[in-house]
């Protein structure tokens, strides 16, 4: 529930971003109409399709890309001849009959004209051309929205965010409204008024063929509601020591649920465990996939409380919920067990059905239960390491066990699974693929799904990144098809990491490292040397950078260059 009041108020959000610029003239072209029949069907239009083409294009696949990008096309063509008619009404009735009478009509000259289905029409194809700044709010929903594969989920919480985005426009329009009636009692000058929304809404259309508003537009709302959504979903989230409200609310609620270990499709280190089987132990689950940087961190943690109480009654299972195709391989799975030397059981979830029986949300998610089997705590993320062992150790004396070990683990964790400077990290994790990319900086503009030669941009801002060769970028991942093709990324962390693989099973491809243009000698990462080479032969979360003058991290442009072809790039994550 408190997703869903976060997505509504985040799409109010939306009236202080630049990115609600370009179709703020197609609103007020409809501000001197009856709002019932004009602006009313035009703001729901809008809301409902961008949720509909939003959640489709995160969970359907390249279909649905291609598909919306004909809508677009059409959108622009109709909304051109909307705003030209506006301006010329007289020379298209004239020269450009029966096609223009469409747009002409859409102008409505007379409030007797007003039509509620042309205007959700030209509410859907607003509704196709927007395009919000992926701030972390949209970011949020577009992640649980991929991670669950429920178009239904996804649906809701981008109508929401919709929805909100159309509240704070209604509220401009209601003004607006007021405002162009003083104009034309005052001035005289309505034919002057439509002229220049007729202007607006070829702006706003050009604005958005030229891609403005997933560029320029996109870097300048950052600085003006990124920190604002950061404190609302740490306020909704309840990120601190103790619990809030809400998580109380949550958790009482999770003794409800059907939490079950029946839907994992496979097993290591243990034959198939239940919960039922396992009254009288106290349980910790951990939701975590091989190649996510915080799992990973969290990973040793895990390992060292089931190390330390294994023989005072805790058990603890490892469920692996994969975020990208290549972790639903058991193969690769087993192979990650082994290197991080796992030794407690891991359940293998591919269908999300362990997963949605807890209804989770998050990598990695630890879920605590007594020896009765009902929920007693959870902790999503990292950190609160302290106060998570503690609760194992209360679990446990609760069960009258005469001798449980004081104190807390001692961690010493290395590579990517060190722990990361939170304070210097200013990157956030940034998936290659079309469905969740943002910062994205391209020429020409993405071609989904097919082969592309991209020309890396230059001048990058901070989080901002280019793709440079010959690239076929898919929903998860983008794919080298020639040699010599660049990812570059302008970051601010101590460390940077990049899960890459080979496009095909048992190839490796070869790849080189810069750093502000020079090889990274010290500051190279665990997967590469000091001359910055290295070879992805599986795939797995790579290390690239670490840098080691903690005291001195700064704005740094990071260049990767694969000398062969066939790899396939999935996240750019950061510690």
């Amino acid at each position: 529930m408190w997703l869903l009041v976060l997505s509504y108020i985040g799409g109010v959000l939306t009236i202080l971003s630049p990115c609600i610029l370009p179709v703020i003239p197609f609103v007020f072209a409809k501000a001197d109409q009856p709002f019932r029949k004009s602006g009313l069907p035009l703001l729901l239009g809008m809301a409902l399709t961008f949720a509909v083409f939003s959640s489709l294009a995160v969970l359907g696949g390249a279909w649905i890309v291609q598909a919306n990008n004909w809508g677009r096309w059409i959108a622009i063509v109709l909304l051109t001849v909307f705003g030209l008619s506006l301006i010329f009404p007289q020379f298209f009735d004239r020269f450009f009959e029966p096609f223009t009478r469409w747009g002409s009509k859409l102008s409505e000259n007379s409030k007797s004209q007003a039509s509620f289905s042309k205007s959700l029409l030209l509410g859907v194809a607003t509704g196709l051309l927007w395009a919000p700044c992926a701030g972390p709010i949209l970011g949020l929903i577009l992640t649980g929205a991929a991670s669950q594969g429920s178009t239904q989920s996804a649906i809701w919480f981008l109508l929401a965010y919709a929805l909100g985005a159309a509240t704070s426009l209604m509220l401009a329009l209601v003004a607006g409204g007021k405002f162009l009636g003083v104009l034309k009692k005052s001035l005289k000058a309505e034919r002057g008024i439509k002229i220049a929304l007729g202007i607006a809404v070829l702006f706003g259309v050009l604005t958005i063929t030229f891609g403005l508003d997933r560029t320029v537009l996109t870097r300048i709302s950052k600085v003006q509601t990124e920190d604002i959504e950061n404190k609302l979903i740490q306020i909704f989230r309840g990120e601190n020591s103790q619990l809030s409200g809400v998580e109380k609310q949550d958790l009482e609620a999770m003794n409800d649920l059907p939490i079950s270990l029946a839907g994992a499709t496979q097993w290591f280190n243990s034959p198939a465990l239940s919960f039922e089987a396992l009254k009288g132990k106290v349980v910790l689950v951990d939701f975590w996939t091989y190649s996510c940087i915080n799992c990973l961190r969290a990973l040793p943690y895990v390992k060292a409380w089931a190390e330390k109480y294994k023989d005072q009654g805790l058990v603890v299972i490892g469920v692996h919920t994969p975020e990208f195709a290549f972790e639903k391989d058991p193969d690769n799975v087993a192979k990650a067990i082994k290197e991080l030397e796992i030794g407690y059981p891991v359940a293998m979830d591919n269908e999300y059905r362990i997963w949605n029986s807890f209804d989770n949300h998050y990598w990695p998610a630890h879920y605590f239960l007594d020896r009765q089997g009902r929920l007693r705590h959870h902790h999503f993320g990292e950190g609160q390491y302290e106060e998570s062992e503690m609760v194992i150790q209360d679990l446990l004396k609760e069960g009258g066990q005469p001798a449980i070990s004081s104190g807390v683990v001692k961690v010493e964790a290395r590579g990517a699974q060190a722990a990361p400077q939170m304070n210097d990290i200013k990157s956030p994790e940034t998936y290659v693929g079309y469905a969740r990319a943002e910062n994205l900086r391209l020429t020409p503009i993405l071609k989904a799904d097919r082969e592309e030669d991209y020309v890396a941009v230059k001048n990058l801002e901070l989080n901002e990144w280019t793709l440079g060769g010959r690239w076929s970028i898919s929903n998860e991942s983008a794919t080298l098809t020639k040699a010599g093709g660049k990812i570059i990324y302008r970051f601010h962390a101590r460390d940077l990491h990049l899960v890459l693989g080979p496009h095909k099973a048992g190839s490796s491809v070869r790849f080189r490292v810069n750093i502000d243009g020079h090889a990274p000698g010290a500051d190279h990462g665990m997967d590469v040397d000091e001359k910055g080479q290295g070879i992805v032969k599986e795939n797995r979360l790579y290390q690239l950078i670490r840098q080691k003058d903690a005291g001195d991290i700064r704005d740094r442009t990071f260049e990767i260059e694969f000398l062969d072809p066939d790899v396939e790039a999935f996240a750019f994550t950061f510690g």
